[in-house]
């Protein structure tokens, strides 16, 4: 992810928190005073979110470092140092919440995604993102998606064309938006459809899309939509969205789909539990 980025999304959170300062810090530790934060894990997690940790302190004291114990997209285990940063006090003290912000918020992104990852691991299918994340934060938290294993959907609107529900509508239906797309846009673009019953399958067929999304289906409607797609266009890229959950997800892929996108491993992720314990060099030394 590009530097610049990280350091306007750190720079951006932390004007939240010091719009007028630290007051308690600033007045407990008037003079400079070095000392580490240890971010240790309070629950088994995987690690994200590191670049936005070291922007953070790095924009409060240039001088700060980082030694990382546990890389991103590895485990860490309940009671282990995730990461330890050295600087001043009051930038680790300004700092902190910022820093546990992202920290938990990505690393619970990370998480929740291994276990959709975890689910499916032995059918060859891939667990995606969706557009469904915090405003301001998307590239974070898809590359958050990515720590944990999966694959990244859509970044924005221009990425490639999928033909929704309100498409669909506006169009005058589905065959009459895939001749509207094709007929406006440059070969490069590939052209998804989303589809919720049979006729709709049909009409993406019949136009001649790249991708076609299951929409809200069943397990079973998703088996008989599969066989039809597959009797017709075997090498169809098939996605299945909506009410994928850690229960049904192992079914879903193996009803024969290649992509499962899944909007909660960004907008349902709980942010795990992980502390900084800051100490001095007299606390580290005795």
């Amino acid at each position: 992810m590009e530097t610049f980025l990280i350091q306007e999304v750190a720079r951006r959170a932390l004007a939240e928190d010091l719009l007028y300062g630290d007051r308690t810090s600033e007045a407990l530790l008037p003079t400079p005073m070095r000392a580490v934060g240890c971010f240790i894990a309070k629950e088994d997690l995987i690690v994200a979110g590191l670049p936005l940790v070291s922007a953070v302190f790095r924009n409060l004291d240039p001088t700060a470092k980082l030694v990382v114990h546990i890389p991103m997209g590895k485990l860490a285990k309940c009671g282990e140092i995730i990461v330890a940063v050295e600087a001043d006090a009051r930038a680790l003290l300004a700092g902190e919440r910022t820093a546990l912000n992202f920290i938990q918020r990505l690393s619970g992104i990370a998480t929740q995604t291994r276990r959709f990852v975890d689910a499916v691991s032995k059918t060859g299918v891939k667990i995606a993102d969706t557009r469904k994340t915090t405003p301001g934060l998307r590239m974070v938290e898809k590359e958050a998606v990515r720590v944990g294993g999966g694959w990244n959907h859509r970044f924005h609107l221009g990425d490639m064309v999928l033909i929704k529900d309100n498409h669909i509508t506006l169009a005058g239906g589905l065959l009459n938006a895939i001749r509207r797309v094709r007929a406006t846009l440059s070969h490069p673009y590939k052209v998804e459809v989303e589809a919720t019953d049979e006729r709709q399958i049909h009409e993406a067929l019949e136009g001649g899309c790249d991708l076609i999304l299951l929409d809200n289906m069943t397990i079973s409607q998703i088996k008989s939509a599969v066989v039809l797609i597959r009797r017709r266009a075997p090498d169809m890229l098939i996605e299945v969205s909506g009410g994928v959950t850690l229960e049904n997800v192992a079914a879903i892929a193996h009803c024969g789909v290649d992509l499962i996108s899944v909007g909660a491993l960004t907008h349902s992720a709980p942010a795990v539990d992980i502390s900084m314990d800051v100490e001095t060099e007299e606390t580290e030394t005795g």
